[in-house]
């Protein structure tokens, strides 16, 4: 006989076996009960939660010879046709590959024939959100009056691809996410029946990694015992079939991140990746351990929402006290941002040394939260009597006895030319006389001594440039403009502040040295 997944073996057969949906089931037996049988339901909710699985009892209840309190008795030969596949009052279809108008005009058509056997027909249509448009219309008015033996379950995984006109006829129903605790005890009862050892630790961890769905839960911890098949499963062996790293590496990552050690980050990244653990789970497993952490340093009273046991709830507390909640926040950032782009990253592995890096060099951001952490770096240093070298302003270097190398700078001579002077004293006069849009471009413009005592005007790189120093017509315009107020020829040299950016602090404004003769512009 063939080998059957846990998943499918154990799928509930009665209401009692179904865990987490208390509120849907509820519902389900006490309208089975009272005989108030909707005509359209709708299943939504996220993978794994007992959407395919509540419908087909949902199906077996309304067709059971003898319901016991609103479940299935799972004996009578419409349960057991049902639960075999070969009843015809239950149709399974599978939307994501029969989306099309003909397939549910086939549905429409069968609609009109009344059950063989048994009291309803039920019509389960799996991942509803995939029919096409045209195929949503052709239920449309079925689905709103359908005869009194036939009820239609729609389930899904995207609730919002449906039209509003279909869910209108609908009643809906939200699955939950099953919690940590119910998946693991859910899983612990299945081993017992199986006759498998399993250590309670590593069945919450596939729990916790199954991420609210019990399906994956039983697939990923049917891939732990066929990989230690015989063997008792321990956390150690799940974590290596699973590739999640210990929260304990986590511990010894925190610690190198704070005390800014780099080469430790990277040594023990290297270890990760040797023990053929998959980076991308270790990023959102790191990313959990900071929300844990944050949670711990924020509140008192955060137990029931961390599912850490006693021992490591404690070394969480110890950790927090060494970390400040903004430096965590920045931690989450960084990571986060790391997660959406390993998705589609070929060098994983850069991907995230490059981020650990910018763990330790918060210097290398310059967001808010990483301004916090190099103020407090620095004050650590103080602290602790280390000098902390200041760059000097630029006036105050290459003083005597300097060790820093002479660099060379320009500075104002002492005698600036008379025509510079004028124009520069006289340049809102001259701006005034420039027609639009010359005049707007020269308002940009800062005044300076070039070359040979040559006008210089330093425009920041964009338009302005573009229009005053790339269009000989514009340049010369300019001339004019000068010539015409002066009544003498001025050299001219247009450059870029962007072309060096160390030619900021070089040349000097003779706007701020000369005072300039403030004329009234002739708009």
């Amino acid at each position: 006989m063939s080998y059957t997944a846990l998943y499918r073996k154990f799928r509930p057969d009665n209401f009692k076996e179904v865990k987490g949906q208390d509120h849907i089931v509820t519902t389900l037996k006490n309208q089975i009960q009272a005989d108030r049988l909707g005509h359209a339901y709708l299943f939504c909710g996220t993978r794994g939660t007992g959407k395919t699985s509540i419908a087909k009892l949902f199906a077996k209840a309304v067709n059971c010879e003898s319901p016991t309190d609103g479940s299935p008795c799972g004996v009578c030969s419409s349960c057991k046709a049902i639960a075999a596949g070969a009843s015809m009052n239950v149709i399974e279809i599978d939307a994501a590959s029969n989306n099309g108008v003909d397939n549910i005009r086939e549905i429409v058509d069968e609609v009109s024939y009344s059950p063989a056997e048994g009291k309803y027909k039920v019509y389960i249509i799996d991942e509803v959100h995939m029919l096409s448009i045209g195929a949503f219309n052709a239920l449309l008015k079925t689905l709103e009056e359908p005869p009194s033996y036939v009820i239609f379950i729609l389930a899904t995984t995207e609730v919002h691809k449906i039209p509003i006109t279909i869910l209108s006829r609908c009643q809906r129903y939200d699955f939950k996410r099953i919690t940590i605790d119910t998946i693991a005890a859910r899983l612990q009862e299945l081993m017992e029946e199986e006759n498998i050892q399993v250590e309670e630790k590593a069945l919450r961890f596939v729990a916790k990694t199954a991420d609210g769905s019990m399906r994956d839960a039983l697939s990923l911890l049917d891939q732990c015992i066929a990989f230690h098949f015989g063997q008792k499963l321990t956390y150690e062996k799940v974590l290596d079939v699973l590739g999640a790293v210990d929260t304990q590496v986590f511990s010894r990552l925190l610690s190198l991140i704070m005390t800014k050690d780099v080469p430790g980050c990277i040594g023990l990244l290297e270890e990760i990746v040797m023990q053929g653990r998959e980076l991308t789970q270790f990023v959102s497993d790191f990313s959990w351990y900071l929300r844990n952490l944050l949670l711990v340093k924020t509140s008192d009273n955060m137990e029931e929402m961390l599912d850490l046991s006693e021992d490591s709830l404690s070394r969480l507390r110890e950790e927090a006290k060494g970390v400040e909640a903004d430096t965590v926040l920045r931690y989450i950032r960084i990571f986060a941002e790391l997660a959406s782009r390993m998705k589609y990253a070929i060098q994983k592995r850069i991907l995230v040394e490059v981020a650990l890096i910018k763990l330790c060099r918060p210097e290398m951001e310059m967001n808010t939260d990483s301004l916090l952490d190099r103020i407090r770096s620095l004050e650590e240093k103080v602290e602790q009597g280390i000098v902390v070298a200041a760059s000097q302003p630029q006036e105050y270097q290459n003083l005597p006895g300097s060790d820093t190398p002479p660099t060379p700078r320009k500075v104002l001579p002492q005698a600036v030319p008379e025509d510079i002077k004028q124009v520069v004293a006289k340049w809102p006069g001259i701006m005034g006389n420039a027609t639009m849009p010359l005049k707007s471009h020269l308002k940009k413009v800062r005044l300076s001594l070039g070359e040979g005592g040559s006008l210089l005007m330093v425009v920041e790189d964009g338009v302005t440039f573009d229009y005053l120093a790339k269009n000989e017509e514009h340049k010369e315009a300019v001339l004019r403009l000068i010539e015409d107020y002066l009544g003498k020829a001025v050299d001219v040299e247009i450059r870029s502040l962007e072309e060096n950016r160390q030619f900021e602090a070089s040349y000097v404004d003779l706007s701020k040295i000369i005072n300039m003769e403030i004329e009234e512009e002739n708009e």
